[in-house]
């Protein structure tokens, strides 16, 4: 299992569209993957799951990933998160 944390910079927070692309990318892959905000965790590949958090802005989130390609997944999450500017370059 590997996992990786992520500080939300965007002034929206974790909104729809980014959410939605995230969502999407995580099913690209073969490996379980999960997002983890205040001690709930919830299935990535769930887009409900994902809007249920309901993730502001500066907040601490972390995606799990578990299983034969959970090392690309976690890059792959790290480039979109960027991509759409919602964590900072240095994460």
């Amino acid at each position: 299992m590997a996992k990786k944390q992520f500080v939300i910079t965007a002034e929206e927070g974790l909104h729809a569209r980014p959410a939605a692309a995230l969502v999407s990318e995580a099913n690209r892959f073969q490996s379980e993957l999960s997002l983890e905000f205040k001690n709930r965790t919830v299935n990535l590949k769930s887009i409900l799951g994902v809007m249920g958090l309901g993730i502001p802005t500066r907040s601490a989130i972390i995606i799990h990933a578990d299983g034969p390609d959970e090392q690309q997944a976690l890059v792959a999450a790290t480039e979109l998160l960027l991509a759409k500017d919602m964590i900072d370059a240095e994460q």
